[in-house]
């Protein structure tokens, strides 16, 4: 038997995913989305007859279909289809990639590319959004006779996108190009012009993804039937007349009422019996509230089902699937989900952060994004935010002292005790938006630290004794400077151009005001205590401030940006007056 291909609609967030299903199933779901933004991963099921309605004239006639429709699959941008995984790779058979034509390639467009080629999922490039290229008018649903309808000026507007597009997703390791001037399907990736909004060019795309299903998918698309039912878990959630439910994609064999289910848990396999399984009609949307259910005894991969079952709460969204229908199926499903939980592992280290997800996808696909963005994680697990999250945030140091939340919350008590802790909890609905907050609560950080070091340096400086301003000659000197280079402060030793010790300035004065700094080309009155002008030192000498060897290797390292050009000269000065007695000085 030859099952519906699943087909993965993912991309940048607001390039329109939704709204092109939603072009498809004639619905307002996009409309109703928090932000217009997909929050939950849905499933959609396009039957074979509505396809070749909408496609009409354009359906492969040189193919003999045996494919039942499409199912698709929205998700909440890149991140959430790990949550579409499965042993070995992903349940997706294909993909359709959105992006906005005007505004190509974002760097969340590039995430959603890796995740395709890390599991080897086919795509279709959906150019999306024509209708607002400039003067685009639409006089044909079709966009490759439309284009032809377009005035010249508009077509040339249309095509510098289009071949931008094309660069960079070439640049990104693939031949691509128009799905018309495609002469090999399996080595090239098509892209189709289109605008969600308005529906012209989606019937291309619809009949392009069933053509290149039945053609290339056809047997990765051969299940049995008869044998017990695989998926993966969308979400879990507690619904009112309902309980607890768990919306599945099944992607293998089939599942009927009387069926025992296992289920990934948060701590444990779940073992339980169906109460009822509920199909969305045709059409309609898996996770909309208005969309309609009937009761089914059995379904046939692939599909989405909602779930009635005892104990659902204790499972876990993108967590593995199956059913069994004796005990030795349960035997094995126990088995082959207790391994395939196993097999996502985060690594973890001594010192990082503390990484919380709402679902196992999430989570993972969390944790493959920090490895890319080489963020440390020292523990990573499933569900909101708690105290032990924040008690072992504190034990790191302040640049990891952080624990990151997708799509979890924290209470307000967990929020103060991270405030006494002062530790950094950050939550997100989008996992980029989520490493973005933390890069820049890490530089806030980063320099508060690098401000606290740099205050605690003793900074360069070069200065010259005013022969004319000598006030007192001892008990203490006090004595006009002129700061050559560098800045001057209370408290720092100085040293002659041998490199003997003189004594420390106790204040610097300029007309009776006392001064915490004196910078370079000003001048001042220094008072030293224990220095006496004519013995250890005269008018118009050279004193330089004196530096331990730490300070000067600090100053030399992560404190160079912080120096001027005269600042760094003064430094090797120090150094070879130092070096004259010991030749490793600062080395």
């Amino acid at each position: 038997m030859i099952r519906q291909p699943i087909i993965t609609v993912l991309g940048h967030v607001d390039h329109g995913k939704t709204t092109l299903l939603d072009w498809i199933r004639g619905t307002t779901l996009a409309q109703r989305e928090a932000g217009l933004i997909t929050q939950h991963i849905g499933a959609t099921e396009i039957p074979l007859d509505t396809v070749r309605k909408v496609c009409g004239d354009l359906m492969f006639t040189n193919l003999k279909f045996t494919i039942p429709g499409l199912l698709f699959v929205d998700t909440p941008g890149h991140e959430a289809f790990a949550n579409l995984r499965k042993r070995g790779g992903s349940i997706a058979d294909l993909a359709i990639l959105v992006v906005d034509i005007n505004q190509g390639v974002q760097p969340q467009t590039k995430e959603a590319i890796d995740i395709l080629k890390t599991f080897k999922v086919p795509f279709i490039l959906a150019a999306n959004k024509l209708d607002v290229v400039t003067g685009w008018k639409l006089h044909n649903k079709l966009f490759i006779k439309n284009i032809e309808k377009q005035i010249p000026s508009v077509k040339e507007n249309y095509e510098k996108r289009f071949y931008k597009l094309i660069g960079d997703v070439s640049e990104l390791g693939f031949t691509v190009d128009l799905y018309t001037n495609i002469q090999d399907y399996s080595k090239s990736v098509a892209v189709v012009p289109i605008s969600a909004k308005t529906g012209e060019g989606v019937a291309e795309l619809l009949a392009l993804a069933t053509g290149l299903s039945q053609r290339f998918l056809s047997k990765r698309l051969e299940i049995d039937p008869k044998k017990p039912a695989k998926g993966t878990i969308l979400e879990i959630k507690e619904e009112k007349g309902m309980g607890t439910t768990a919306d599945v994609i099944i992607y293998d064999g089939s599942l009927t009422e009387d069926d025992t289910i296992i289920v990934g848990g948060i701590d444990r396999l779940v073992e339980t019996k169906i109460r009822s399984l509920l199909k969305p009609l045709p059409l309609a949307e898996i996770r909309d509230k208005k969309s309609r259910f009937k009761n089914v005894k059995e379904v046939v991969a692939a599909t989405g089902i909602k779930i009635i079952a005892p104990n659902l709460k204790d499972a876990i969204a993108g967590a593995p699937f199956a059913s069994a229908r004796n005990e030795k199926q349960i035997k094995t499903a126990k088995e082959e989900i207790a391994k395939e939980i196993s097999e996502v592992l985060i690594e973890t280290q001594e010192e990082g952060v503390i990484l919380k997800a709402d679902t196992l996808g999430s989570l993972e696909a969390a944790s493959n994004l920090f490895k890319q963005k080489e963020i440390p994680i020292k523990r990573a697990a499933i569900g909101n935010i708690n105290k032990n999250d924040v008690a072992a945030a504190a034990a790191n140091e302040p640049l990891k002292a952080f624990v990151l939340g997708f799509n979890v919350k924290a209470s307000s008590s967990v929020q103060k005790d991270a405030e006494k802790s002062k530790v950094i909890i950050l939550s997100e609905p989008v996992i980029y938006k989520l490493v973005e907050k933390y890069e820049k609560e890490l530089e806030k950080i980063a320099k508060r630290l690098e401000i606290e070091q740099l205050q605690g340096l003793i900074w360069p400086a070069k200065i010259r004794i005013l022969s004319q301003y000598i006030f007192r000659q001892c008990n203490p000197a006090v004595f006009g400077v002129e700061v050559i280079a560098g800045k001057l402060k209370p408290g720092v030793k100085l040293m002659t151009e041998e490199g003997v010790i003189v004594g420390a300035v106790k204040t610097l004065e300029d007309q009776g005001k006392k001064l915490e700094e004196l910078k370079m080309n000003q001048q001042a009155a220094i008072s030293v205590p224990g220095l006496t002008i004519g013995r250890q030192v005269d008018g118009d000498d050279i004193l330089y401030v004196d530096q331990s060897e730490a300070s000067y290797r600090l100053l030399k390292g992560r404190a160079r940006k912080h120096l001027k050009k005269s600042d760094v000269e003064i430094l090797k000065e120090l150094a070879e007056i130092k070096r004259k007695e010991r030749s490793t000085w600062g080395i």
